[in-house]
């Protein structure tokens, strides 16, 4: 094995807490004698399509992990998705449906790649072992935990406390997440510093089945857009890593500048020196819209290459800066009568037809420098124009 020290030192790297290091180190030092690699849980659960650059966080880790030779295994919660995690939540998420879960499946496994090293990941289906357990099954997992322990949350308790209620099904959330961990015999877990309450059931149910208890490393929560809460797709406050490089460098100019240094940890992947320079530069007085340009590029970069960072920055300037259109956008030909919003959402403009009539209510729907402001627009053009949604999407209507 390489010099362990180092080893740790890069495995540690951005995380928020372990349960423990040493623990770790010992699990590392019995893989290399046993001659097995360590297998490395994280779990996602499939609310939306997108994979984004707050889940990227502990995606990264795990990447940290193979880069050891260790494997990754990846639990798709399509099981525990029909339940929806609590964490964090001041009142009860909402269920998805089956079919919901496998269209959203469907979209990020390929999104996977973009970080992870496909020989070293192992993808499983939580469905595969939850569902099997049955009425008996669940009462037997429920008998290894205590109510009060997980009442012992501060989301669940926050609820409580103000007259809000807690469903059964929230509950036993943390158990079938701590099952996981049984299931695929995980040496180590990752997670964001969120999950604590659910990753410490996994160490402790391991240990009620026989099995040596995971170490968990927690890893600090990206903010979204805004600020505040965490990035999250329930949220709609975050940036796709599929997004195209216009929009991902748009969104990333749009965050508050004291989330810039956040950004440049945990989605630009500074390191410490390149961290202190950032301080420094924000502290001198240098316009902060530069800096955060850097990290747009620099993010773009990670996710698309050099060359479309580039192309993103100078359209941006051009938009934003110099007022501008750009040259180059999707071209499409239309019908006279079409609603507005079904070009805005068929064509991508929009995520949905409802989130198409928002835009346009909200004012951020013009054509030609118009604004239109009535969702039943029709359009019935004699010459090419231009259609802009929001600030970032810009298309040529052709009639």
């Amino acid at each position: 094995m390489q010099d362990l020290a180092n080893i740790i030192s890069r495995l540690m790297r951005g995380v928020q807490e372990c349960l423990s290091e040493d623990e770790l180190k010992l699990r590392l030092q019995t893989a290399e004698k046993e001659a097995r690699p360590l297998r490395v849980k994280l779990g996602i659960d499939p609310t939306g399509p997108d994979i984004h650059l707050g889940f990227a966080v502990p995606l990264r880790k795990l990447r940290d992990f193979q880069d050891e030779g260790h494997t990754a295994v990846l639990i798709v919660g399509d099981f525990t998705a029909m339940i929806g995690d609590p964490s964090g939540r001041s009142k009860t998420r909402p269920q998805l449906t089956h079919e919901e879960i496998q269209n959203n499946v469907k979209r990020f496994e390929k999104q996977l790649y973009r970080i992870l090293d496909p020989s070293r990941t192992e993808i499983r289906y939580n469905s595969e072992w939850s569902e099997p357990l049955g009425a008996s099954g669940v009462i037997k997992l429920t008998g290894k935990y205590t109510v009060s322990q997980i009442l012992q949350r501060e989301d669940f308790s926050k609820r409580l406390s103000e007259g809000n209620p807690v469903f059964m099904h929230e509950l036993l959330y943390p158990l079938f997440q701590g099952y996981d961990s049984v299931a695929v015999k995980a040496d180590v877990e990752l997670g964001g510093y969120d999950q604590r309450l659910n990753l410490l059931v996994g160490r402790e149910l391991q240990r009620e089945f026989g099995q040596p208890s995971q170490i968990i490393m927690m890893m600090p929560l990206l903010e979204g857009l805004a600020g505040g809460a965490k990035m999250s797709k329930s949220y709609n406050n975050y940036v796709g890593i599929e997004d195209s490089p216009s929009d991902m460098f748009g969104k990333l100019m749009s965050i508050p500048d004291s989330l810039i240094e956040q950004y440049f940890w945990l989605a630009a992947l500074a390191d410490e020196a390149k961290l202190s320079e950032i301080r420094s530069r924000l502290s001198s007085g240098e316009n902060p819209r530069n800096i955060k340009a850097e990290m747009a590029r620099t993010v773009v970069a990670l996710y698309h290459s050099e060359d479309a960072a580039r192309e993103a920055d100078e359209g941006f300037k051009k938009v934003f800066s110099e007022k501008g259109i750009p040259e180059e956008m999707v071209e499409i030909k239309i019908v006279s009568g079409v609603k507005l919003t079904d070009i805005i959402s068929l064509n991508g403009l929009a995520s949905s037809k409802t989130e198409a009539r928002r835009l346009i209510q909200q004012g951020a729907v013009s054509i030609d420098g118009v604004k239109i402001t009535n969702p039943d627009h029709v359009l019935n053009l004699t010459e090419p124009s231009v259609l802009k949604v929001g600030k970032l999407r810009f298309a040529r209507l052709l009639p």
